[in-house]
């Protein structure tokens, strides 16, 4: 069933237009950033992250161009602006080395944000991440490659496009309600150009540029990946993990790409007992 309580009150100006966001739990517990991917929005992370809010302060947020943060043309939505954003928001939000759980392209996100721009973290989830080449299937690269074409389509052919690529994210499938919740922002006026802008302005080399870079990773890693995924194959996970030095790899069973959906306990008691793991000493400035 849809939440229409899943509500983000708070506005920030970033540098790629207005960012929706909101904040869960106690005010003085350990702070978690949560990062959706694409063509998502934060309402992926609802159920985690009300979970998580009984022990942590959780920080939610719609990237530029998604959900109900700003769409308009000539936005900058690229891999290097979120990255460029999450940074501005961490310092909005005054947070010096929160946890980070980010999903699909938003593990691409987290990980520049790291490595280009300095964010520092207590930890990073990962959960079937966007981060090793090749990536994109052939209809995200027919797409992104036509935009303006497909642009154009009639309101409700557009809509039945979106709807067939949001659902084939989930091994199970979505419920309606929550299907017509993850539609329904492409699906304007405004929405309609920006789900094809998207796709246009990001393509493989926002990973290249990090890529080599991942045995630099020095805080805990966990990284969740969906058994069932077509989306990005359980394949890379592990691949991944033999990357990011000391990473752990949970595979989530019955679970495809959008693992918040298909496994939502799973995937929070895999997060939470990773949330409660003692950070590790930095060695700059000792324990």
């Amino acid at each position: 069933m849809s939440d229409e309580t899943w509500v983000l009150d708070r506005t920030f100006n970033s540098s790629a237009g207005e960012v929706r966001w909101a904040v869960l739990g106690p005010a003085g517990a350990p702070p978690v950033v949560l990062v959706h991917g694409t063509p998502f929005s934060s309402y992926v992370w609802r159920g985690v992250a009300r979970a998580l809010a009984q022990e942590h302060r959780v920080f939610v947020w719609d990237l530029p161009g998604y959900g109900d943060s700003a769409q308009f043309e000539g936005q900058d939505v690229s891999l290097g602006s979120q990255a460029r954003v999450l940074t501005e928001l961490l310092g909005h939000w005054q947070l010096t080395e929160p946890a980070v759980a980010a999903h699909d392209f938003g593990g691409c996100v987290a990980l520049r944000a790291q490595l280009l721009h300095g964010a520092r973290y207590r930890c990073l989830a990962l959960v079937d991440p966007v981060a090793l080449a090749p990536w994109g299937s052939p209809a995200y690269r027919l797409l992104g490659g036509h935009a303006e074409v497909f642009g154009q389509l009639p309101p409700a052919l557009h809509r039945a496009l979106v709807r067939e690529y949001v659902s084939s994210a989930s091994g199970p499938g979505l419920p309606p309600a929550v299907l017509d919740r993850l539609v329904a922002p492409w699906c304007t006026e405004a929405g309609q150009p920006a789900f094809y802008r998207q796709i246009s302005q990001n393509d493989q080399r926002f990973t290249d540029e990090i890529q080599h870079r991942y045995g630099e990773i020095d805080v805990p890693v966990l990284i969740c990946w969906g058994a069932e995924d077509t989306w990005i194959p359980v394949a890379r996970g592990h691949e991944l993990a033999a990357l990011v030095p000391g990473s752990e790899l949970r595979i989530i069973d019955g679970a495809g790409h959008l693992v918040q959906e298909d496994a939502p306990a799973e995937l929070t008691a895999a997060l939470t007992r990773f949330l409660r793991t003692p950070p590790v000493p930095d060695p700059r400035t000792g324990p």
